[in-house]
Order: structure tokens, then sequence, then C-alpha cells
């Protein structure tokens, strides 16, 4: 099978446009006839609905610190859908990542070109600056010998004449770097927000209006044939790399997953583990009233959105009573971040209302009084379970705005260290065949 060739559109920080290209480009080049697959580096579930959206093939995250080589070498190895170049979107600025002592962008998108060899293609957001861009681009370009950055875009141009002084600023600061092109500011290629990131792909009312400007936007004022030259195949991806093994152990042979709004953030790669370790996924939907499969030994539910539905959960009579019925033959039930939060006893939204929830977890949880919890963890299991034995450990990340009001300290699910080994003390809850967590798991840690 030919290996995709790469490439990684960056930034110098988050907001200055990334997205917006990236998927302009994907839909431009997918409207072209070109087989192409988006790829998103770091831990995030949102953009990569919109890559699969916009390219219409399925879309994965590669995360360099919080995945094994081995993980990461198989996804590069067997992308789905055989796309001849992969568009991968950095993660927050190029150089952002996990700030150790000795590596400062330990797990960045830098150390994702790194290790792949794909050159970068740097977005700078010129909307407040001019010739200073120059000096930019020629740190950017130059910070790292393991990373190239071979092109710059420059967004939120003014004029004409903006984009003038821009290229030539670049030039003469930085000649080798090629400028593939200067877009222009548009309020139409603006994207809906909310607390935790861009509305959903599958919320975006007017998603394909918004491909297709993007895209035009693409082919009018971006370089698309010097673009695309750019790319190359991965310098990791060999025919003999060992197995990786799925990132998380089978829940059971039968798993029934949630998957709608409230329930969207599950990687696909934890699901294409487990159907090729042999389960079966049956995916259901809460939110239409429906209850997980009872012929499923496991219940996987994932996180997403819970908040904002918390008065239609509270009401579906057969998820909860499902869950119940589930929990009481000693199924498997596992809850992530919003699923976590459904197996505990009471949601409390925005606007102070409680809700109650399948009463599984002797956890509250209230979203009245927001404080943001971010950053990877690594968390190592306090007894046997579903997901190993005591001791086996994994890597993922927490991001959420929820308080917990009451979470028990007895029987924990995980001890927990953050990127710089910090010890954060005990996190999630265990009862029975019932667990959860606020952290997002994404691989396993090799003993």
């Amino acid at each position: 099978m030919p290996r995709p060739k790469g490439l990684i559109i960056a930034a110098p920080a988050s907001g200055s446009g990334k997205t917006v290209l990236t998927l302009g480009l994907l839909r431009a080049l997918r409207n072209a006839g070109r087989p192409v697959a988006g790829a998103k580096a770091g831990p995030d579930y949102i953009d990569p609905a919109f890559h699969a959206a916009a390219s219409g093939h399925p879309a994965f995250n590669l995360d360099h610190w919080a995945m094994r080589p081995t993980t990461l070498e198989r996804l590069l190895r067997s992308w789905p859908g055989t796309p001849e170049t992969l568009i991968v979107e950095g993660v927050m600025g190029l150089f952002d990542g996990v700030h150790l002592p000795d590596r400062p962008d330990a797990g960045s998108t830098a150390d994702l070109a790194a290790l792949t060899g794909w050159p970068v293609v740097l977005v700078v957001d010129a909307g407040k600056q001019a010739a200073s861009v120059g000096a930019l681009v020629r740190g950017f370009a130059r910070h790292r010998d393991d990373v190239q950055v071979a092109g710059v875009i420059f967004n939120r141009v003014a004029s004409a004449a903006h984009a003038s002084v821009l290229q030539a600023a670049t030039q003469a600061a930085a000649p080798e770097i090629h400028i593939l092109g200067t877009v222009v500011r548009d309020p139409a290629l603006a994207m809906p927000e909310r607390h935790l990131g861009l509305v959903q792909a599958g919320e975006h009312e007017e998603l394909e209006t918004f491909l297709a400007a993007a895209a035009q936007a693409v082919v009018d004022q971006v370089d698309l044939g010097a673009l695309v030259s750019l790319a190359r195949p991965s310098v990791r991806t060999t025919s003999t790399a060992a197995p990786a093994g799925a990132p998380l152990p089978p829940l059971a042979q039968r798993i029934a997953v949630a998957r709608d709004r409230a329930f969207a953030f599950c990687y696909p790669d934890i699901l294409d583990g487990w159907r090729a370790s042999g389960a079966e996924i049956l995916a259901f939907s809460p939110l239409a009233g429906e209850a997980p499969d009872p012929k499923a030994g496991a219940i996987y539910l994932p996180g997403g959105y819970p908040e904002l539905h918390a008065g239609t959960l509270a009401t579906a009579k057969a998820f909860l009573g499902g869950l119940r019925d589930a929990a009481a033959r000693s199924a498997i039930i596992f809850g992530e971040c919003g699923g976590y939060m459904i197996l505990g006893r009471g949601l409390i939204d925005a606007d102070g209302i409680r809700h109650a929830m399948a009463g599984l977890l002797p956890v509250e949880t209230s979203f009245a009084h927001r404080r943001l919890h971010l950053g990877y963890r690594e968390a190592e299991l306090c007894a046997d379970g579903a997901l190993g034995t005591a001791g086996d450990r994994y890597r993922g990340h927490e991001f959420h705005y929820a308080s917990v009001v009451k979470e028990p300290t007895q029987t924990p699910l995980f001890k927990t260290m953050n990127a710089r080994g910090e010890s954060l003390g005990a996190a999630g809850a265990v009862a029975g065949t019932v667990s959860g967590s606020f952290i997002h798991l994404i691989d396993r840690v090799e003993a």
C-alpha cells in the first residue's frame, strides 16, 4: 500500500486561522479529485470531525506525547482510505508542548514534524502586523534544525498593499521560505465556538456552505499546487514495525458505545483497536431515547457535552434504566469525562438546576461555578478491573470546566500524574463493575 505524503499546517499561536485553512485545503483538494485526508496533532476531538467532513476520509489524532511510538507508526503506515496526501493540523503554536526542564516543547507539533520528517507550512495572522512578520518567520524557520518550515501563508490580510509589505519583508528575512498565499480577512470564514472549543461539525448548520467558502478562499488566494508539492512521505513508516496492540483492552466481546451530540468525544483509534481485537461495537443514542443493547457485555460512555443536554438525559428513562439494569447484571460500564458525570448521582447545569443522573457512582458535578481543568495525564490503575491489572498505566488528557461537588476517596480508579511527573493524587471512582474518571484515555504505557 503506498504511503501518503504528509504536510503539517502549524502557526505561531492558537487563533491564527490554521483550522479554517486546513479545512479549505482539504475540501479544495477533494474538489480537485485528489485523495486527501486530515489529521490532528495532539489531543482534540472536534477538529478531526471537521477534517473528515471536509475530506471525505477518516481523520485521526497523532499525539507524540500520549501515544506509543508503535501506535504512531501503525497509524502512519496503514491510514484508512489510501489518501495520497495527509494534511495534519498542528496544536496551539508550533513549539507549544509539555514544558519540561530539558524539553520546553516536548510533545509539540514541532516534535511530530521532527519524528515524521514532514515539512511545516506556517499560518501567520498578519492582521495586526506588517514588516515584523519577516523576523517572526525567520525565527520560527531557524528555531530547530530538525524541523523544516518550508512555507508560509499570511492570514487576515487587509489589502494588496499590506500583502506586498508582508511578502517583501519575508523575502528579505527568510528567502528560503515559500510564500504560498495571502488570505484576506473574511467574516464568512469565522467558526462558531463554545466553552470546549468549536461547535461540533455535526451541529454546524451551514457546514457545507462554510466548507465551500473556505475551499474557494484557498483556491483563489493560495498556490495549491506549490503547497501540495511540499508534502513528503513519513521517514518513520516501515512495513516491519512491531504491532502496537489496541490502545485500550476491549471491555467485552460486545461493547455498547453511546454516540450522539452529548457523547461525541471518542477517538476512532480506540474503537478501531477494539474491533481489531475482535470486539463488536454497538452504537446507541441516549438523546434519541435509546438504551444500550441488553446483550452487550460492556457499555462505554465517552465524553462530550452532557451539560448542554442534562434535562433530556435526566428524563431518558430507557437510557438510564438500561445503565442500571446493566450494572445489576454486573456488566462493565466505563465513563470518561461527560460519561463519568452521567454515571454520577447528579449534574448541576449552568443555571444552577440539579438533574438526577444514573446514580451508579457516588459523584456530583456542577457547571454553575466553572473552573478549567486542562492538561496531559498519566494514570495508573489502583486495582484490577476492565482496563487491566493494578499498576497498569495509561496516558491521556483532561479538558473540562466542571467542578466536583462530591467525589469518593476510598475507591478511586487511578493514581495520576501530570506530564511533568508531578502527582495529582487519586482520580475517578469505582463501584462494582462501574468505573470512570474525567480523563480521556489515549493509549497504554508499555511496562
